[in-house]
């Protein structure tokens, strides 16, 4: 009987490093399955800068560049201005997007350009050691939040969806998760857009997916998977926030 579940051309034969339970490995296929559906492996170039993805060019089977923490976006911005022709993403963490890397996402967003960025949030500085990160709910207790997370102290997660929403040059904004099966095939088709858009040459691209990190949350995988859902979209609510070229179409 033939297989009907293939490898993605885009995605390599190869063990990962990542943690039992991580999300990243999910979202690593989800993005080779929709680089190969686009038709695009010869001319996608990835970014991973510092965190638990610095190792992305070891599993995607197209071309990866490095980036200094947090410099992703500027990388990126540097190789889609020399190189129009080419589809560039950043795929990054949220310890170095919202963190070290705040200035390069708002910028590079407020700027509009043309490039797509794969924000993984799991609440956590995963390749450190488990310590307090700019998306570390109230109350979640991390390595340097025994206590867990005190808003006055601390102030509130910061929600990058939202944030990137208000500017002009921002063309699609969607937040969505790999907690369950159906979650997985909408976060696939929010992957999908965002990259259509570059291809199409409209702009500037932002998918967050919430993403467990059962290690430094201390949780089964299936129970970490269970926090997302019921109680993590509480704070980081679901959906496509911005969609400026479908709002154009239904006027």
């Amino acid at each position: 009987m033939k297989s009907k579940i293939t490898r993605p051309e885009s995605l390599k034969n190869v063990e990962t490093h990542y943690c039992a339970g991580c999300g990243h490995g999910i979202v690593h296929r989800l993005i080779a399955e929709v680089v190969d559906e686009l038709g695009i492996r010869e001319r996608v170039v990835g970014v991973a800068p510092v965190g638990c993805a610095v190792l992305a060019y070891d599993y995607f089977n197209f071309d990866v560049s490095e980036a200094a923490h947090g410099r992703a976006p500027a990388v990126a911005t540097g190789m889609k201005r020399a190189r129009p022709d080419l589809i560039v993403f950043a795929y990054q963490g949220d310890g170095d997007l919202a963190a070290i890397g705040t200035a390069e996402i708002i910028h590079a967003a407020n700027r509009g350009e043309g490039i797509t960025v794969i924000f993984v949030n799991n609440g956590v500085y995963g390749m450190t050691g488990g310590q307090m990160a700019p998306t570390t709910m109230i109350g979640q207790k991390t390595e340097t939040s025994p206590r867990g997370r005190i808003a006055e102290s601390e102030g509130n997660p910061i929600r990058v969806a939202e944030l990137l929403t208000q500017f002009d040059g921002v063309k699609f904004v969607e937040r969505c998760t790999v907690s369950k099966p159906h979650n997985v095939l909408k976060a696939r088709a929010a992957i999908k857009a965002a990259l259509q858009i570059q291809v199409e040459g409209k702009g500037f691209g932002f998918v967050e997916i919430l993403s467990p990190c059962p290690t430094y949350w201390g949780l089964q995988p299936r129970v970490a998977m269970k926090m997302i859902d019921e109680r993590m979209t509480e704070v980081f609510p679901l959906g496509r926030y911005k969609n400026v070229y479908a709002q154009a179409a239904a006027r």
